[in-house]
């Protein structure tokens, strides 16, 4: 069994999260609350897909919003894919395994 080494980077709302890319480029992986003070998950999806370097990296938006058409608002501001609170940890894994072997 391969291990890996997970170190997370947190932001406490959007704009602190485009600071955090920006001083840690080689995230692998965003996991990205919709719903956050200051600039939203939407908006910050935007500009962090604004961002050459940052164009095709793997965004899984999460939020407790579940109702229809959530899921295509996050793809749409440009998220890879969507998961909603309460978070399923093995659907999370799974997401992850499929966005970090494909990217």
């Amino acid at each position: 069994m391969e291990k890996y080494k997970v170190e997370a980077v947190v932001a406490m709302d959007g704009k602190h999260a485009l600071q955090q890319i920006k001083e840690n480029p080689d995230v692998d992986v965003i996991l990205m609350d919709m719903m956050m003070p200051e600039l939203d998950g939407y908006e910050t999806i935007k500009e962090i897909r604004k961002m050459p370097k940052f164009a095709r990296l793997p965004i899984i938006a999460i939020t407790a919003k579940s109702m229809i058409g959530d899921r295509e608002k996050c793809i749409t501001a440009g998220a890879s894919d969507y998961i909603s609170k309460p978070v399923d940890i093995d659907q999370l894994l799974s997401l992850l395994r499929v966005w970090l072997y494909e990217s």
